[in-house]
């Protein structure tokens, strides 16, 4: 059987996956809807004003764009071939971004809820972990810190050990 264009999973190529602006999570959420698709999940990462330290004032991403935004788009054709997606979409921000703003969003529209929770955890676990993106804490007490878009190696002390690794038996 030939599949046709509405069977064909979707990366939203046409948006960018890095952001200076605010990202529109309504405006992405329009775009991810499709026929054959009975499950959307959208995951916002937000920033929070409190990290284990001390009380954060906002924070400032920047991005290696052209090497972030071929490997966001290879992320999201990954999940693409990994889990049934009808849609996927990613978008991350750069430059500031304050206190429960959205510094990145991730999008995945399925047959069913199982593949697009799954599937979502996938791309966002992988782009914190594996996009050319970084990350500088500014913090109410006048410090900042840089450091990678995951913190794990905050909690578990090692830079190789994330404390959600995602694995095939969580698929």
């Amino acid at each position: 059987m030939i599949p046709s264009a509405l069977s064909r999973p979707a990366v939203a190529a046409d948006l960018p996956f890095l952001s200076a602006e605010p990202l529109d999570l309504v405006g992405l959420l329009a775009k991810s809807h499709h026929p054959e698709a009975g499950a959307v999940v959208l995951f916002s990462g937000e920033v929070r004003d409190n990290d284990p330290q001390t009380d954060v004032d906002y924070l400032e991403y920047e991005a290696q764009e052209a090497m972030a935004s071929k490997l966001i788009r290879q992320i999201l054709d990954d999940a693409c071939e990994k889990f049934p997606l009808k849609i996927a979409l990613a978008q991350h921000r750069v430059g500031k971004v304050g206190i429960s703003e959205s510094a990145v969003v991730v999008i995945t529209a399925s047959p069913h809820r199982a593949e697009a929770y799954s599937a979502n955890r996938y791309i966002i676990d992988r782009i914190k972990h594996e996009a050319p993106i970084w990350k500088c804490e500014y913090f109410k007490n006048g410090t900042k810190e840089w450091g990678g878009n995951c913190n794990c190696q905050k909690i578990t002390g090692d830079a190789n050990k994330h404390v959600y690794e995602w694995t095939e038996d969580k698929k």
